[in-house]
């Protein structure tokens, strides 16, 4: 039933029939450039192919991993100068675990119950929605409560949830023994559960507590990296916050080639330069893919995307404030950047489901409602993710709530 798309341009992709789809969720919050590769990105890529189309890791340096290694230890807050890069968002958090562990000598990730961090084992061990049960039983990875529970509060304003969650968390890491535990493990922004924003004081918080006990902090920024929420880097909305390891992917080369990104602050990587850290892979660090990455944050840089994505977070803002005020389906909603989500419910006001859960027709409808009204993107109800291409225009997306509208209206009328 899935349609078979042949082309694609800015914002929209056709199907084979010819339909047109405007994509309101850059695919799985992915594709940051929309379709229409940018000519220097192409050359970019061309010239690594014409010139060294491979070289292994372990045995040379090439020229393109130095200088994205210098422009990434250059933009990026803090001093988080050393960069390894792997095939993808997954394999840089695994990466990202086995640092942690080598580096400390200890075993336990803490993470967060609304949680997603990939689909290899270690990270679908540290997840925390549903999908973690595919990674069977893990020794090592411990649960913490989000600020945000499903089904209870944790006060009844910011600065309540962030102090009540902290205490929680303490509570748990003194139980545990912070002398087993190597890191904490958190999504900046959480994003396949909902684009929750974690409240005011408690990233803040959760590094305190890291420095405090010497546990490092890993924030994983696969999804809300690479100007996603506005700044650069998620993190750089939280005063003071800079993880110990920071790892990324999809707008590092906007899913344009397969790449992730681990970051590590100088003490880290000061350690493995003597120490081995026994992660090597074939197409790690490949170098056309760097060619793409280099070339997609240098434009990137170029044109001041934090300014442009601040100009379509206002738009968001006030779009998604109107459907929920005009909607019995939409219950709350979410933006940061052109980040955002929306809470569908069903004529009790309660959840269509349970993430994870099978489809009601509730959303069945939604999904054939997207097609009609020509949507294209990743809905996980009853959360329906709005995460357009970062290039799109302001009347696209107008356009693209317009037709959101028409699929929010089809929802209210069958409720």
């Amino acid at each position: 039933s899935l349609p078979r798309m042949v082309r694609g341009e800015g914002v929209y992709l056709y199907d084979s029939t010819g339909k047109q789809y405007m994509d309101m969720t850059s695919q799985a919050v992915c594709t940051n450039m929309g379709y229409t590769l940018d000519e220097s990105v192409k050359q970019a890529v061309m010239k690594q192919m014409s010139e060294l189309p491979y070289a292994y890791p372990g045995l040379g340096m090439v020229e393109i991993r130095a200088r994205l290694c210098s422009l990434l230890a250059e933009i990026t807050p803090g001093d988080i100068n050393g960069f390894l890069f792997p095939l993808g968002g997954s394999e840089a958090n695994e990466g990202a675990i086995r640092i942690a562990r080598q580096y400390t000598g200890k075993v336990k990730i803490m993470s967060a119950m609304r949680s997603y961090h990939g689909g290899t084992t270690g990270p679908l061990a540290a997840t925390g929605d549903f999908r973690t049960r595919f990674a069977g039983e893990q020794p090592g990875f411990v649960k913490i409560f989000n600020p945000h529970a499903l089904r209870f509060s944790t006060g009844a304003s910011d600065e309540e949830a962030a102090q009540q969650a902290l205490k929680m968390l303490e509570e748990q890491m003194i139980c545990e023994g912070p002398e087993t535990i190597a890191a904490v493990l958190l999504e900046t922004i959480v994003g396949a559960n909902g684009v929750f924003l974690h409240p005011s004081g408690y990233l803040e918080g959760v590094r305190a507590l890291c420095d405090k006990y010497k546990i490092l902090l890993i924030l994983d920024e696969v999804m809300c990296g690479f100007w996603r929420t506005g700044p650069l880097f998620a993190f750089q909305h939280f005063r003071g916050v800079v993880p110990d390891i920071l790892t990324s992917a999809k707008g590092l080369t906007s899913s344009i080639l397969p790449l992730g990104m681990i970051g590590l602050r100088q003490g880290i990587k000061d350690h493995f330069e003597k120490a081995p850290l026994g992660w090597g892979a074939t197409y790690a660090n490949h170098p056309v893919l760097l060619a793409c990455a280099y070339e997609v944050v240098r434009k990137n840089c170029q044109v001041e995307l934090e300014k442009k994505v601040a100009k379509i977070e206002a738009i968001m803002l006030e779009e998604v404030d109107q459907l929920i005020r005009k909607y019995r389906c939409v219950s709350q909603g979410r933006v940061i950047g052109a980040f955002g989500c929306l809470d569908l419910v069903n004529k009790d006001g309660i959840p269509l489901n349970l993430l994870g859960e099978p489809l009601p027709k509730e959303a069945l409808l939604v999904k054939e409602s997207m097609v009609k009204q020509g949507l294209f993107g990743l809905f996980r109800s009853p959360m329906m993710h709005i995460c357009p291409p970062l290039v799109i225009t302001q009347e696209e997306l107008k356009e693209m709530f317009r037709r959101i509208r028409g699929v929010l209206d089809d929802l209210d009328a069958a409720l």
